[in-house]
């Protein structure tokens, strides 16, 4: 089995009903979910929401121990107006901006958000990766 790869990310999140609503109000499907948590199917791997209280016990740290936006996750589409929907949607939806999509030094164009939990998120359009019909890299 290949070493290199993730099967889940779990987001710890204050209030469940908020943060389902507000990744669902992004098209996002919930597979599975029960008391406390839920999972969307990202294709390969999945994404959970997790009370933050709960997955702080789990983990047996403080929920103020976990904080956020120490890391990003991100999403890539494959053109720059894409990047700016999907941005707008995301703010329409509940984030918070942090840095408008622009042109960037790589050569990319990307912009970032805060989830309603201040998970930061990128946004971007990388002309050096390519994307199949699903939004996949290949």
């Amino acid at each position: 089995m290949k070493a290199n790869r993730v099967t889940l990310v779990t987001l710890g999140v204050a209030d469940l009903a908020r943060a389902r609503g507000y990744y669902e109000a992004l098209g996002w499907e919930v597979e599975t979910a029960q008391e406390g948590v839920c999972f969307f199917d990202l294709g390969g791997t999945k994404l959970g929401l997790y009370d933050k209280a709960a997955l702080a016990e789990d983990l047996g740290r403080s929920p103020a121990d976990l904080g956020t936006g120490a890391m990003t996750l991100a999403q890539n589409f494959a053109t720059e107006a894409d990047v700016d929907a999907a941005y707008d949607a995301a703010l329409a939806a509940g984030a918070t901006p942090c840095k408008a999509p622009e042109k960037v030094f790589w050569g990319g164009y990307s912009g970032t958000l805060a989830d309603p939990d201040g998970h930061i998120w990128e946004y971007a359009m990388n002309p050096f990766w390519k994307l199949d019909e699903e939004g996949k890299l290949v």
